[in-house]
């Protein structure tokens, strides 16, 4: 009995599309074999690359390699243009010294690391409560209504991918999005922050990086500054006070 039930869910596995998504994530937490993802596919830093490994592993004592665990999964992410496949994992463990599994566990564990195709520009939109309460869903449909993909596909052109991120720690900004940029691999990355957005902004923004323009980050209310209130500060506008000292001599 538990022998089909094993059968019949690992056949649903394989069926399932490659690029599937869970409800709150873009992440495999699974392998299966692909053309283009595979174990026998050869990988390997880009020579550009091999002094950022060798820097990235010169801040931990050579007897803890495996502490560049993470830092070494991003270059390779930046370098393969936005994700990881296992090949590159294990490049990775091959650095590091260390078994395969002990990448993969760090690589499917933690949503920054994709394990599947993304986008050459991946958006990723706030999901925590303050993003939600000030629209992020609504954020999120406006892209994949314009993109024409749903959250975890590439639009056809290999431009966009959108995901779901919790948390991005600007909750006063809120609702937001951020843009990791895999234009150019790990030469050209960048990874920014668009806060205060609307349905109509973050169109607008897919529009400009589509014709090879860098939108300004940060707040895109003109009528703020930074995480300031609009309209500029109603309170602490002048210069504090300097704290009172007692003269104790004087009591």
């Amino acid at each position: 009995m538990l022998a089909r039930l094993a059968a019949k869910r690992l056949l649903e596995i394989r069926q399932a599309p490659s690029q599937a998504s869970r409800s709150f994530s873009t992440a495999l937490n699974y392998h299966l074999d692909s053309p283009d993802n595979k174990p026998d596919l050869p990988w390997e830093f880009s020579e550009a690359n091999k002094s950022k490994v060798k820097e990235i592993l010169s801040y931990y004592p050579s007897n803890y390699k495996q502490s560049a665990v993470i830092p070494l999964l991003d270059l390779a992410q930046q370098q393969h243009g936005g994700w990881l496949p296992v090949s590159a994992m294990n490049a990775v463990a091959k650095v590091i010294e260390v078994a395969p599994i002990r990448v993969y566990e760090v690589a499917t564990f933690y949503s920054m690391f994709n394990r599947a195709k993304v986008g050459k520009y991946h958006l990723l939109v706030c999901g925590t409560t303050p993003c939600m309460i000030r629209g992020s869903r609504e954020i999120e449909s406006a892209l994949l209504d314009h993109l024409g993909v749903k959250r975890g596909e590439v639009t056809k052109d290999g431009l966009f991918s959108v995901g779901e991120m919790e948390c991005m720690g600007c909750c006063v900004n809120a609702p937001m999005i951020t843009v990791a940029d895999y234009f150019n691999g790990s030469e050209g990355y960048t990874y920014n922050y668009f806060e205060d957005v609307t349905p109509e902004k973050v169109v607008e923004i897919v529009e400009k990086l589509r014709k090879g323009e860098k939108p300004p980050h940060g707040t895109q209310n003109p009528k703020r500054i930074k995480c300031g209130p609009e309209g500029g500060n109603k309170t602490l506008l002048g210069e504090p006070k300097p704290p009172q000292f007692r003269d104790l001599d004087a009591c």
